[in-house]
């Protein structure tokens, strides 16, 4: 089967007929390429055309002045942009390497939660081995983390992320359920077979509209025709659980935001038959290679490190 499959002598190189592509499809135009490449525009066409000979599809079309990658043709720039860029910076990313990591700096983008309740052991951690490394952590929710991470202005966005855009990679590391929590007394805090009718009676504390959260709870109860009302929208965990601790109202939120801390002044009971539980990992661009400073933090989030546990998951499943 093999041997009845077309050869073409390109193939002994593949790297220079997908560069001359990859050039071709980021700057619309073979001219434009040839000069990025420093050849000749001969010699881009010969490669593009040995490409669509050798896959059977057409992969640019003129588009007014410019040529644009065909269907097929941004599925292969999908494909073969890492690699080109890969092979590219090699040598930068070699030379990275041997010199180490005795200094350098790296930005990450979490939000408060994350900052506030999964991170400090890891920072800690990643201060004792790399003291030399400036390390910034931006306070941001996930919209604006993302957005810092195709600017370049950050390195690692570390979260939640429940819809992964094209050109992003999310590696989920540990998985949080999500809780009901209540002051002390409330009627919630012991009813049985409790329902998201229940909970629908009192008034939530929610955080902003713009978090996950928030749009979690109310996808959650619109799909099960569920009413409910929000008594107080406010930012901040650690705020939320004190207005419910004052009686101000209840709330639902991930497992990692309760500590031994709160035990005696809230109560909590888990949510796992009406909310799925949710992911919390790293997040890159794809096709960018990590610094060596972005790599030694990946690789102390560990989920032995990375999870913490709090009281509700040691033996306390509602109280």
């Amino acid at each position: 089967m093999a041997d009845s499959l077309p050869r073409f002598a390109y193939k002994a190189d593949r790297l220079k007929p997908l560069r001359a592509f990859c050039q071709t499809a980021r700057l619309g135009s073979v001219s434009r390429a040839a000069e990025a490449l420093f050849v000749s525009q001969p010699a881009i066409t010969l490669q593009l055309q040995a490409l669509e000979r050798e896959f059977g599809q057409k992969l640019f079309e003129r588009s007014g002045r410019r040529l644009v990658p065909t269907r097929a043709g941004e599925a292969l720039y999908e494909l073969a942009r890492p690699l080109v860029e890969g092979i590219d910076t090699l040598p930068t990313a070699f030379r990275n390497q041997l010199a180490g990591l005795d200094a350098g700096e790296l930005n990450i983008a979490a939000n408060s939660s994350t900052i506030l309740y999964l991170l400090p052991r890891i920072v800690e951690r990643f201060r004792e081995h790399h003291a030399d490394v400036r390390l910034s952590l931006y306070n941001t929710v996930s919209s604006d983390g993302t957005d810092l991470l195709r600017s370049d202005a950050v390195d690692l966005v570390v979260g939640s992320m429940q819809d992964v855009p094209g050109d992003l990679s999310y590696e989920p590391l540990h998985r949080f359920e999500q809780r009901l929590v209540m002051p002390l007394g409330h009627p919630l805090a012991d009813k049985p077979d409790l329902t998201l009718a229940d909970i629908g009676q009192y008034g939530l504390i929610l955080p902003p509209k713009r978090q996950i959260t928030w749009r979690l709870v109310d996808l959650v109860f619109q799909q099960n025709r569920v009413p409910y009302t929000v008594a107080l929208e406010v930012g901040g965990w650690e705020v939320i659980k004190q207005y419910v601790a004052m009686g101000m109202g209840i709330s639902i939120l991930s497992s990692i935001c309760l500590t031994d801390a709160d035990r005696g002044r809230i109560v909590a009971r888990p949510l796992d038959r009406f909310f799925p539980a949710r992911s919390y990992g790293v997040v890159m661009r794809k096709g960018r290679l990590p610094s060596p400073q972005a790599r030694a933090f990946m690789d102390l989030i560990q989920p032995d490190l990375f999870a913490r546990r709090d009281y509700y998951d040691s033996g306390h499943s509602e109280r």
